[in-house]
């Protein structure tokens, strides 16, 4: 094969024309280009378009957007809780003894209401407040506990409970037995007496007339004072009743005198709630 070309060569040259062949592709360039033009399975377009043109820089996605968390402000506080009037089922002795003494009030004052149950003792009572002075609300609840109990029965308690430890825890006892339907749930406790304990003070943690009337006056003019003046006068037994306003409590302690600068009697009206300021527009304050 050679020589053919050579001689063609020199045949040209002889006749002035020189054709030179074409050249043929070198293999290696046929196989590169068919390995470059191979697609490679698996290549994402995102990686070819890389390596395709590596002087661009691939644009950074920007970061997602922050979300703005807002705080939910805090709920408002509780509105203060209401006191809870307290709820009471008198059963049959409850309503008797109640519309006893109720009847005996209002016979003593000589003014007379139509109303039943622990209600018309109120309303006795709130009349008597509105109407008469001080002094004369003493009176008339006196009279009205001399006529509940028998002046010979008061007697004979007298006579023979002298003043003495079993006669201040028997009235304390007595008490609590039988007189809550007129103050409400009560309890025995102890105190110091000369220098011992004795259970003669009677506990009551809300009283239902204080309760039932939100006043002071009448706490202590129909209540307070004539009670410790009757127990004196009548079993010879000293007792101290102890009211609490804040809390409407108070304390019955048997054999000790009142104190001469009773701080109860200092007491201001409770000029929002008190019955007989809204009903009668009297101070009911001493």
């Amino acid at each position: 094969m050679e020589i053919t070309t050579s001689s063609s060569m020199l045949l040209a040259h002889a006749h002035g024309v020189l054709h030179l062949p074409a050249p043929s592709p070198a293999p290696y360039l046929t196989k590169r280009s068919y390995c470059a033009s191979r697609k490679k399975p698996g290549l994402r377009p995102t990686v070819r378009a890389v390596m395709a043109r590596p002087h661009q820089d691939v644009a950074a996605a920007p970061p997602p957007a922050r979300k703005m968390v807002t705080t939910a402000p805090p709920p408002p506080p509780p509105p203060p809780a209401t006191a809870v009037t307290t709820t009471y089922h008198d059963n049959w002795f409850d309503k008797l003894a109640i519309g006893y003494l109720s009847r005996n009030l209002q016979e003593a004052s000589g003014m007379r209401n139509g109303k039943d149950g622990y209600e018309g003792l109120i309303e006795a009572a709130l009349t008597i407040s509105g109407l008469l002075r001080v002094d004369q609300q003493w009176q008339t609840v006196a009279t009205a506990l001399e006529r509940a109990f028998p002046s010979y029965i008061l007697t004979m308690i007298k006579v023979m409970m002298p003043p003495s430890r079993f006669s201040r825890e028997y009235f304390a006892a007595f008490t609590t037995i039988f007189f809550p339907w007129l103050v409400g749930p009560c309890e025995v406790r102890e105190s110091d007496v000369d220098g011992r304990k004795e259970k003669n003070v009677v506990y009551v943690p809300k009283c239902r007339f204080l309760e039932s009337t939100n006043c002071v006056g009448m706490c202590t003019n129909l209540c307070k004072i004539p009670c410790q003046k009757f127990i004196q006068g009548s079993l010879g037994t000293a007792v101290y009743m102890s009211p609490n306003f804040e809390d409407m409590s108070c304390e019955m302690i048997f054999g000790q005198q009142p104190p001469e600068d009773d701080p109860a009697l200092k007491q201001p009206c409770f000029r929002t709630k008190c019955i007989a300021k809204q009903n009668r527009q009297v101070n009911c304050s001493i």
